[in-house]
């Protein structure tokens, strides 16, 4: 383990993510809500931190690993996690435990939307702000945004590529070099939050409100300047504007740059797991219409639709945008969507979830098996867009989904074990898992009544869902440290 090489790539990257402290400095100085201070401590306690870390290890120049990628992924998310809540802890509103800071600080990092605070419109606007710039930082990765600077560090960067990126094949990329491809994810993020925000000021947002939210929407966040989220606006037309780019935002990244490169639509049309994304968002929309309808929850077909659809795609991107307590909808749709949040957005997006083309092998594997017992000699690739897919990216798969199954069911004993009940204990596992936020029953408002416990559990959680698993839970292996 090139534990030199690690230190100072963790004291680089911690002197970076300082520099994401001034902007909020700025918002606070301009809106005069006196929290300038806050900020002005975290962004010199995070700079000190990480120079004290680059110093003494400046000169190590050796190559990284894989299993060093890992331990630096890890290691930087658990890090910034812990200083991203420091502007929390330091100022004066909202007064905020370390547990409740923290907690708010890897939510809005992992991009997973749950939250502990309540009077968010109370709040002032540098924290507000920051709240909404983490959730933007974390969604593409800041691992990501860091290769693109690794060659001045001398240390190449497809380790820590590989240990960030979601999704089951992670070999791929967009162009020859690591650093390009880097570049090309960010200029694509920033694209989309550009063309968000200025859909939003047009559907009727102040800009203050167009970017915060652009910001959470392109990261499938879910945080809000508001308690009431997007209802705070009761908008169609900014309702419009967040479905667009939360669908969008949910599409491989790869996908969008060969688009453009091409300068084609057709391959979306081409993309079997676009396609299969597009018509499970689709149908469950469908679903609420009808079962909305069916009930009379709202008064006429264009709400019910209006608010079906919304929900929906929120809920099953794994975004947790919310235009109404659809957590009292007729129960039915709550638990399907929340399972519909399982599944979540395409591989190389920023939603949450096992991600979609997971789902899409596991099924077409299911029904090769079943296809099998009727032809025990009959030889059946599974193929996606037409291409056979190699057999270790099955067992890929098959072991993800196992261990998702079982990361799911011991997070939700564990929290039903610190005095949840089985609902809470269940959507508060799942939304967390899955980075969607809002979850039913005790934590369908906030999480501000669970217990420190079961919070450091959740964030444990997030951070297991935002590295997809196996980047995690591998340093908790015998293996990872031998040699």
């Amino acid at each position: 383990m090139q534990y030199r090489v690690i230190l100072k790539i963790v004291g680089v990257l911690l002197m970076l993510f300082s520099a994401t402290l001034l902007p909020p400095i700025a918002v606070s100085t301009l809106y005069r809500d006196g929290v300038h201070y806050a900020f002005l401590f975290a962004y010199a306690a995070t700079l000190l931190m990480g120079v004290a870390l680059w110093l003494p290890t400046r000169s190590a120049r050796r190559d990284l690993r894989v299993r060093d990628g890992f331990l630096v992924v890890v290691l930087f998310w658990s890090v910034l996690a812990a200083v991203g809540a420091l502007p929390f802890v330091f100022a004066e509103r909202p007064v905020s435990t370390l547990t409740d800071s923290f907690f708010e600080s890897m939510s809005g990092l992992t991009t997973t939307g749950a939250t502990v605070l309540a009077g968010i419109d109370e709040l002032p606007e540098s924290i507000r702000y920051y709240r909404q710039q983490l959730q933007w930082l974390g969604g593409m990765g800041i691992i990501v945004l860091a290769v693109a600077v690794m060659p001045m560090l001398g240390i190449g960067g497809m380790q820590l590529y590989r240990a960030e990126t979601p999704g089951p094949v992670k070999d791929n990329k967009l162009t020859p070099r690591i650093t390009e491809t880097a570049k090309a994810l960010w200029f694509l993020y920033l694209g989309l939050t550009v063309l968000c925000a200025a859909g939003y000021w047009v559907a009727g947002m102040d800009v203050f409100d167009a970017v915060g939210h652009s910001f959470s929407t392109i990261a499938i966040g879910g945080f809000s300047t508001h308690d009431r989220s997007m209802g705070f606006f009761d908008s169609a037309a900014v309702e419009i504007v967040a479905m667009v780019f939360m669908v969008l935002a949910g599409i491989n990244f790869a996908l969008h740059f060969v688009a453009w490169y091409r300068r084609s639509p057709k391959c979306y049309a081409q993309d079997t797991e676009a396609k299969v994304y597009v018509g499970l968002l689709a149908i469950a929309a469908l679903a609420c219409f009808g079962v909305l309808s069916w009930y009379s929850t709202y008064g006429s077909d264009t709400e019910t639709l209006r608010h079906g659809a919304f929900q929906a795609i929120s809920v099953a991107t794994t975004t947790g945008f919310t235009t109404t307590g659809y957590a009292w909808w007729p129960s039915f749709l709550p638990v399907m969507l929340l399972l519909l949040s399982c599944v979540g957005g395409c591989a190389g997006s920023t939603a949450g979830g096992m991600k979609v083309i997971r789902a899409a092998l596991l099924y077409k594997q299911g029904r090769r098996e079943m296809m099998r017992l009727v032809h025990p000699q009959a030889i059946m690739p599974i193929k996606i867009g037409g291409r056979p897919i190699p057999g270790h990216v099955i067992d890929a798969v098959w072991a993800f989904f196992s261990l998702y199954a079982l990361s799911l069911a011991v997070i939700s004993l564990a929290l039903n074990a610190t005095g949840l009940d089985v609902l809470t204990a269940f959507s508060a596992a799942a939304a967390c898992l899955n980075n969607l936020g809002p979850g039913l029953g005790g934590v369908a408002a906030n999480y501000a009544g669970i217990s420190d416990v079961a919070k450091w559990i959740l964030c444990f959680a997030m951070l297991l869902g935002r590295l997809e698993l196996f980047t995690l839970l591998i340093l908790f292996t015998p293996t990872f440290w031998r040699g």
